[in-house]
């Protein structure tokens, strides 16, 4: 007996048999091509096998794509048999399966023989005591299509001799690479892991290339790079995945928890390597295996040596699934096998980010946690998310990591228990911060380039009874959106246009945080940024630089603030001044006189509404009338989530919904639009690979602008409430941010849910 290595050099061989097994062989060739499955053309090719490999039995099983066993069809009579075997290493046939290796026996009843294969290997007698045949030499080889596993051919006893040569061998491999082409086609496998994906025209072969490229110098897996850069579903991916496996797909899930006493036999830091978690069943009888590439033979060896059962079932999973099983969620895929450095150009830090590591505050996994802080960073970027969320577990459960993309937050990941404080730490010594007290807030700043543009990240850390939280704002340095492409009305573009051009006055951009002031009044600035104008802006921070700009950073360590940068730009000479926020009477008063001494003052504000917005800085202190004389007009905004335009579905409005639309317009207004149900067609959200399956893609501005006038500034001078204020202002044309969104409903640029989370009916 001796373990046979595969050949494929056997044309010499082939064009040395004989003619009648050439012709045999031709024979096989020719029937397997015409039959449309195996099964039926396989009492045909029985006998013609066998002669050709000049044996007295055969055993042909098939995949059962079950990820559980293989199984072999055979008749006797008018009965239909089948013999299944498990995927372990028991039996000779379930060896070659797991283990890839085709074998070559002498005499199967030698039981020390067939040990030295494998320990567990033994010989099924039962067989040949019920039919009497007499077993003997035996060539076992995998039916393979490039890896993945597709069945085994088991050729038994040589015609005439003992043993099989080495030249019988060559021509069973053969055989089986016939067979191979045929299941492969039967089966509908692919070539690949993600040639599902390239047949469907979702990504190219290069691509794939360039992704496994960056997976080694990157960290990162090719589900992430698939998913969350090429957009393709999860859903296809894991198809791709199962396809070429010939395994069924296991998403993860919640309700499942590895058995403790299955997981004690084995080293957490060996799975997370490995890539496999035993997910259920009894070592005594059969145990369900999630693993990342089950055709992986090595690794599914390595399985049945570290937890012998009888029978296996194995599933293909993610990466990030298999490691959130083992409790290091989804980031443990940045965390295990991390043994390179992330790319220079990927993260460009300043020296100092190295210094103040006090001792003890970085475990021993110090390089991959300052490689995963970079990966978070990385990640925000390239999702487009405006902040970082890392919130603490409750004692050793894992900290979450959630990213606000579109105004809403996702879950992007979890940290185990034992990096959070780690992680915490890196992100405190990149901020600048103490990382020593953590029992009070701090703030601070990040500044790094990622692929060699900077990025700036404003971090505040708060204690919480879990420990401490910390929150990244992403700030990227760039340009601002054009002024055509803040989405006004007609009405609001024109006297938006006009105001601007107006040499003095205040002009305020007012809403809560995160509404998108600060993107518009640099779409205005930019719309006047001419060098005939001379313009200063001070700003907390910085978010959005043009040239022509003199730009000024406020730093309240040092006292320097809005108001102390209004009082120095009035010494320098300018033309237009934008303050961040009118926040306090001092910084309000000043910008009222700027205005009225011949400047054109842009400023923002947070309050709910235009209306309101006169209310709150009436308020501060300031006197009404230099007030009313100095306003142009008040912008509220919010930013509401679009429907992607490569998936939203088209309806015709019920009635009603279409009553609710005209009630929220007003009834009195609603003629206006000039719409009838019948003609109007509404969208709603789907969800595509381009949208990572949200429905929407993107964030618009609704707006409401208040524009000055003579009874405004009379009802200004009078002290008239907020809601007197509103009804000059839409006797004069001004919509509410309710009904600008009602206008972006019938656009079919958002649904009615996306309106409803920043305004109330």
């Amino acid at each position: 007996m001796n373990q046979a290595v595969p050949d494929p050099a056997v044309n010499e061989l082939l064009d040395a048999l004989s003619t009648s097994r050439k012709e045999l062989l031709n024979v096989i060739i020719k029937a397997l091509s015409a039959a449309s499955t195996f099964a039926d053309v396989l009492p045909e090719l029985e006998g013609h096998m066998l002669k050709f490999l000049e044996a007295q039995r055969l055993t042909v099983y098939q995949n059962a794509r079950d990820g559980q066993e293989i199984i072999a069809k055979y008749k006797t009579g008018q009965e239909l048999f089948e013999i299944r075997l498990p995927l372990t290493a028991n039996s000779i046939a379930g060896y070659v399966a797991v283990s890839g290796n085709p074998i070559r026996i002498d005499d199967v009843y030698d039981a020390e023989a067939l040990r030295k294969i494998h320990k567990t290997l033994n010989f099924n007698a039962m067989y040949d005591k019920r039919s009497g045949f007499r077993s003997r030499a035996m060539m076992v080889v995998p039916i393979r299509n490039s890896a993945p596993l597709l069945g085994v051919l088991q050729v038994i006893n040589k015609v005439g001799k003992d043993s099989f040569s080495d030249g019988d061998m060559k021509l069973a491999i053969h055989l089986a690479s016939l067979l191979a082409k045929k299941f492969h086609q039967e089966f509908e496998a692919t070539d690949s892991p993600y040639d599902f994906l390239v047949k469907r025209g979702l990504i190219t072969p290069e691509k794939i290339d360039a992704f496994q490229k960056r997976t080694k110098k990157e960290a990162v897996t090719m589900t992430y790079l698939l998913v969350q850069e090429q957009k393709i579903p999860q859903e296809l991916v894991a198809a791709s995945l199962a396809s070429y496996h010939q395994v069924p797909f296991m998403r993860y899930d919640p309700n499942i928890t590895p058995p403790k006493n299955l997981l004690k036999k084995l080293n957490m830091s060996y799975l997370r390597r490995q890539l496999w978690v035993p997910l259920a069943g009894d070592p005594e009888e059969e145990l369900l295996i999630l693993i990342d590439d089950p055709s992986d033979f090595a690794r599914q060896m390595e399985i049945q040596r570290a937890l012998p059962a009888k029978k296996y079932i194995f599933r293909v999973g993610f990466p990030e699934d298999i490691l959130q099983y083992l409790g290091g969620g989804a980031v443990s895929s940045f965390l295990h096998g991390l043994a390179g450095k992330m790319e220079e150009e990927d993260v460009e830090d300043s020296e100092r980010l190295e210094e103040g590591i006090e001792a003890g505050e970085i475990n021993e996994n110090e390089s991959t946690v300052i490689q995963l802080v970079n990966r978070l960073i990385i990640d925000a970027h390239r999702a487009g998310a405006s902040d970082i969320h890392v919130e603490p577990g409750k004692g050793k459960a894992p900290s979450a990591v959630r990213l606000r993309i579109d105004g809403v937050c996702r879950q992007a990941l979890e940290i185990p228990s034992t990096h959070i404080r780690a992680v915490l730490s890196r992100i405190k010594i990149m901020s600048r911060m103490d990382i020593a007290e953590r029992r009070k807030p701090q703030d601070g700043k990040i500044m790094v380039k990622v692929k060699g543009q900077p990025l700036e990240l404003r971090v505040a850390t708060i204690p919480t009874v879990m420990g401490e939280s910390a929150v990244m704002r992403v700030l990227a340095s760039g340009s601002g959106v054009s002024f055509d492409k803040l989405n006004l009305s007609e009405r609001n573009y024109k006297e938006l246009d006009r105001l601007m051009l107006t040499p003095q006055g205040i002009l305020l951009v007012v809403g809560p945080t995160g509404s998108g002031k600060t993107t518009t009044l640099h779409s205005v600035i930019g719309r006047i940024n001419t060098p005939e104008r001379k313009i200063w802006t001070a700003e907390d921070p910085v978010e959005i630089t043009q040239p022509g700009l003199q730009q000024v950073q406020i730093d309240h360590k040092i006292g320097f603030n809005f108001a102390a940068a209004l009082r120095a730009f009035l010494r320098a000479d300018p033309d237009v001044i934008l303050i961040g926020e009118m926040r306090d009477p001092e910084t309000a008063h000043s910008g009222i006189e700027a205005s009225l001494t011949g400047h054109l003052v842009f400023s923002t504000l947070h309050t709910n509404s235009a209306p309101e917005t006169i209310i709150r800085l009436l308020d501060l202190g300031l006197d009404p009338l230099n007030f009313a004389d100095a306003l142009l007009g008040i912008l509220a905004q919010r930013l509401v989530r679009t429907l992607c335009e490569a998936c939203k579905q088209s309806y015709k409005p019920k009635e009603e919904e279409w009553d609710r639309l005209r009630r929220l317009y007003g009834e009195q207004y609603w003629d206006e639009l000039g719409r009838k149900r019948e003609e109007t067609v509404l969208y709603s959200a789907n969800g595509c690979g381009k949208c990572s399956k949200t429905g929407y893609k993107g964030r618009t501005g609704i707006h409401e602008l208040l524009v000055n006038s003579k009874r405004v500034t009379e009802k200004i001078a009078h002290k008239a409430t907020a809601e007197e204020l509103r009804k000059v202002g839409m006797d004069e044309g001004m919509r509410t941010l309710i009904q600008d969104g009602v206008m972006k409903v019938l656009k079919g640029q958002i649904d009615l849910s996306q309106l409803f989370r920043v305004a109330v009916e």
